[in-house]
């Protein structure tokens, strides 16, 4: 069982007290850090009058870059499979 680690993390400019296990410290700190980033970026480049719409934002930014990871990443897949699937076959001529 891992230790738990007791921590405050400040997302525009609300500070959330979180327990979570010691491994996860440093991406959740990350994480926050790069909502911040985030939000400063998007309240400089638009005319944003609430906090909720940045956010919203931010949480679509965010979820784009994930899904569009996924996708890259299942083409990768499916092309490895397709080469897997022709050495076998030509090692299988060859054998």
């Amino acid at each position: 069982m891992s230790e738990k680690l007791k921590i405050k993390l400040s997302i525009a400019d609300r500070v959330y007290p979180l327990t979570i296990p010691i491994e996860q410290e440093e991406g959740l700190r990350k994480a926050a850090k790069d909502i911040d980033a985030m939000i400063k970026q998007f309240e400089q480049s638009y005319a944003v009058r609430d906090k909720q719409d940045v956010l919203a934002m931010c949480a679509l930014q965010f979820a784009s870059q994930t899904t569009q990871k996924n996708i890259e990443e299942t083409s990768d897949q499916k092309e490895a499979v397709q080469r897997i699937k022709k050495l076998a076959t030509l090692l299988d001529e060859k054998l």
